[in-house]
């Protein structure tokens, strides 16, 4: 008869392999974000140089959407599933619901991601429908990675040994479950005709952003943070405040996107008046945060996952205040179709969700391998990642706005063209900055992972459980 495992050598298995499934996680993503990243570089070199890569499959048309695709669905959503999975089994105190679910899941968003760019690249795509220009086939595919994913986040909290799901859990698990319902009704067909497509259109593109990236990085957050401060959040009701008041508010705004269009004027006026109401769970949320911070600011210094989430609670709070003055129509009348748009875009979702990730990675990643990053590889991914996106974001703000005026002051479309040169040159070195700190960030999570400080021994699990629920 063979004998039972003893305890502790099931739950060290167990924690192996939950190891190895945030490592698998993070590294794919590494890999989509330098890829989509490199891509972003060829864009900004093709605005000085527009003759260059005459090929069709070097076209504006066909690398942008690669870009954003790889960026959103390859890099952000594949590396915030892998936090959230690591997260929910620590705050829980429980046990991955299924190792292999999330291998499967891991396996989907890859197929998707890479089909998708095969498809767009070859010319295969869905129109300009922002996000999701992906053939329908192949959404599907990526609605099957977040079920697999919301399956799995779900019965990993189900069966907890805490009496509470701790707020982390709140944000992870709605964000999964709220992109689920927006990714079918962005597929259903009798929705893409006509102004129901604009009118799905504004829902997606803007959801894609504020009910999936923003509930898990906030939720990832308000996990990391205390653990890094060895404190618990300020206030646990706000953080529960401000998650329902994002779900009351944040789905109608898209519409905003579509100001003086032939959309209902009521439907506009709602979503200006909803993105207002958005500073309710946004001050609220980076309250809470920066409350949390309160007294440790000085930790910084020697803190860098603290400074990347930090600066990524700084991004969420500016980028989206940002983002409620941009919905005025007076504003929309400089700002929109301009270069600014396009600034505020890369504040939200490089400056607040990536310097979230980032921090939270360098937070959790070595508490599940054991193994750290060195001190210097910390310091160049960080400030030349700040830096870059400042840069980028600053000039695109200031040639966005030049941009807006000289169109409403009647100039002719070269003059704008020509103003903005200057700025798109400064978006470049902006740019190759960040792209350089992916690759430093790539270095780093190898060396957490299976680089050559990690050669000696395999991923092993931390060394204590953690406890923060």
């Amino acid at each position: 008869m063979q004998p039972a495992a003893h305890p502790s050598s099931v739950l060290k298995q167990k924690d192996l392999e939950l190891a190895r499934v945030f490592a698998a996680y993070t590294i794919s993503a590494t890999a989509w974000l330098v890829f989509a990243t490199f891509i972003g570089i060829l864009l900004a070199y093709k605005f000085g140089a527009p003759d260059f890569g005459s090929g069709a499959w070097l076209t504006f048309g066909r690398l942008r959407p690669i870009h954003t695709n790889a960026t959103f669905y390859g890099w952000a959503s594949i590396a915030l599933v892998g936090l959230a999975y690591y997260v929910a089994v620590r705050s829980c105190r429980t046990q991955l619901y299924s190792v292999r679910l999330a291998w499967v899941g891991l396996w989907l968003f890859n197929i998707a991601a890479i089909a998708g760019t095969i498809a767009l690249d070859l010319g295969y795509n869905d129109g300009n429908l922002e996000y999701r220009e992906w053939p329908w086939p192949i959404r599907l595919i990526f609605l099957s990675a977040l079920l697999v994913t919301a399956w799995n986040l779900v019965g990993t909290v189900a069966r907890r040994t805490t009496d509470d799901i701790y707020l982390s859990n709140w944000y992870t698990m709605g964000g999964v479950l709220w992109t689920c319902i927006i990714a079918v009704v962005a597929i259903l067909p009798w929705y893409q005709y006509g102004l129901g497509q604009v009118a799905v259109s504004g829902y997606y593109m803007h959801n894609a952003v504020g009910m999936w990236f923003t509930p898990l990085a906030l939720g990832i957050f308000y996990y990391a943070l205390p653990k890094l401060l060895s404190r618990p959040i300020y206030s646990y009701a706000l953080g529960v405040f401000a998650f329902w008041t994002n779900l009351v508010f944040y789905p109608i705004i898209g519409s905003h996107h579509f100001l003086f269009s032939p959309l209902p004027w009521w439907l506009q006026t709602t979503a200006i008046v909803f993105s207002v109401a958005m500073l309710v769970p946004v001050l609220g949320g980076s309250a809470n945060f920066l409350l949390t911070m309160r007294g440790r600011f000085g930790q910084m210094r020697e803190s860098y996952p603290l400074a990347f989430i930090f600066v990524g609670v700084i991004g969420y709070l500016v980028g989206s205040s940002q983002g409620t003055v941009e919905a005025f129509r007076s504003m929309q009348a400089v700002w929109h179709f301009t270069n600014y748009t396009v600034g505020h875009s890369h504040l939200t979702m490089y400056g607040f969700v990536n310097f979230a990730v980032w921090g939270c990675i360098y937070a959790l990643l070595p508490a599940a391998t054991g193994k750290y990053p060195g001190q210097a590889g910390l310091a160049l991914h960080f400030w030349m990642a700040l830096v870059g996106s400042f840069i980028y974001v600053l000039s695109l703000s200031i040639g966005g706005t030049i941009q807006g005026l000289n169109w409403i002051q009647g100039s002719p479309f070269i003059q704008s063209v020509v103003d903005m040169g200057p700025f798109h040159v400064w978006r470049g070195v902006g740019g190759i900055l960040m792209f350089l700190s992916h690759v430093v960030f790539a270095w780093n999570v190898w060396c957490m992972t299976y680089g050559p400080s990690a050669r000696a021994a395999p991923l092993v699990p931390a060394l204590a459980r953690d406890d923060t629920a």
